[in-house]
């Protein structure tokens, strides 16, 4: 199965395929289009999404400045939140590969064996979007349009620890519509790392200029990942250097239509992105 017309899955009593949404803390707080994005998409596809109301930080915040004891109790209520979920799904590779990767590790520096086994099963059902939509759903079309100029940045955890691969370029390529051209050098960091960009400033200015560099040798209108924090520090340096270039979300191109009616706020950012491009 590669189409949208094609892709709604049923549970074995006939049900639509039930999904679980994290947000993640960024996207909650600063780019709840993008999530709102992943309800689209996912619903054009039959699925029926939950958001469960008691879903926090993933803890890796915590984790990757070293404060393990801190971060267990993110561990558990993660697991407590979505363990009664077969699929749960969020639009970030580094929050999913914090999941896959660290929590059980915390729940065993914690001595806590319990938690240790049920974190390694719900980290098992966790997937990154693209990850879904291609190896759960079978889906490369999902009945998105959007005729403008792209260029894709793979995040470091996507590459190295979700090891998405060539997912999402599968994904956009299936766009109608949509031109996607070749990031060079691709596979650097855009220089965030959470804490490494205010802990190594100028460092991560120096990355994020660089790959703002490279984005814009592309002529691309957008540039798109599927992590809203590397694409805060490459928008950042966008910016700075006047390039016009919009950052935007996979998910958000995704649930584009040609009938502009994907209720996340893209229609109008590209309408206004479109004008900045060309004046």
């Amino acid at each position: 199965m590669s189409t949208a017309q094609s892709a709604a899955r049923s549970a074995p009593d006939g049900s639509a395929t039930r999904v679980a949404l994290f947000a993640t803390c960024i996207n909650d707080a600063m780019y709840p289009d993008t999530p709102r994005a992943v309800v689209t998409v996912l619903e054009r596809l039959g699925c029926t999404v939950d958001f469960p109301l008691s879903q926090t930080c993933c803890g890796q915040m915590f984790t990757n400045t070293g404060y393990y004891d801190e971060a267990v109790p993110s561990v558990r209520n993660y697991v407590e939140t979505f363990e009664a979920y077969d699929y749960i799904v969020s639009p970030s590779g580094s929050c999913v590969g914090s999941i896959r990767e660290q929590h059980v590790m915390l729940a065993r520096q914690a001595r806590d064996v319990e938690l240790a086994r049920r974190a390694e099963a719900v980290a098992h059902r966790t997937y990154d979007f693209p990850e879904f939509l291609i190896d759960v759903l079978g889906v490369t079309d999902v009945g998105a349009y959007f005729p403008h100029r792209v260029t894709y940045h793979p995040t470091c955890h996507s590459l190295r620890i979700t090891k998405v691969g060539d997912r999402p370029y599968q994904l956009l390529k299936a766009v109608r519509g949509l031109t996607l051209v070749e990031l060079p050098a691709a596979d650097e960091c855009c220089g965030f790392g959470g804490t490494f960009s205010m802990k190594n400033a100028d460092v991560s200015t120096a990355m994020a200029s660089d790959k703002a560099r490279h984005v814009q040798d592309t002529g691309a209108e957008y540039v798109v990942a599927g992590d809203n924090s590397c694409l805060m520090n490459i928008g950042g340096a966008l910016g700075r250097q006047r390039s016009g270039v919009a950052p935007i979300h996979l998910a958000q191109i995704l649930a584009h239509t040609e009938a502009g009616e994907d209720a996340t706020g893209c229609s109008d950012r590209a309408a206004n992105d479109d004008q900045a491009v060309t004046s």
